[in-house]
């Protein structure tokens, strides 16, 4: 195999990642996805420990029943998932495409010492192991 063939999570992940804290707005949170291409975003506290995620499909809903009812757009941390499926940077990447097949989250934070240092989508998987096959 080539030294560019990627084995491992920290090959292929992406280390300076989108991230919000739990106050941030929804609005905010919204525009950020938009503007990184992505469908959540792991959330953080002040020392980068990953404390929840939250994606579009979180908070569509809320948002508009803000739009109805003239309430105000809620923050992060009142629609954040508390359990998160992560990995680690160490993680093979075919053992971490296995844990994607189903209804797994498209984005996994990875963690090192309870510390956000990246995440890996299923996009990253799938062009490893088409990177793999064709090696």
């Amino acid at each position: 195999m080539s030294q560019h063939t990627p084995h491992t999570v920290r090959d292929i992940m992406s280390r300076d990642c989108y991230r919000v804290s739990p106050s941030t707005s929804i609005t905010n949170l919204a525009q950020g996805l938009a503007l990184h291409r992505l469908p959540g975003a792991p959330v953080v506290d002040s020392s980068d420990r990953l404390i929840g995620f939250i994606s579009e499909q979180d908070v569509i809903g809320r948002v508009l029943d803000c739009l109805y009812h003239d309430h105000e757009t809620p923050l992060v941390h009142e629609l954040m998932r508390k359990e998160v499926l992560t990995t680690t940077p160490n993680k093979c990447v075919t053992d971490l495409a296995q844990e994607m097949i189903g209804n797994k989250p498209k984005i996994y934070p990875v963690v090192e010492q309870q510390r956000l240092v990246g995440i890996v989508t299923r996009r990253d998987i799938l062009m490893a192991l088409l990177t793999i096959r064709c090696h």
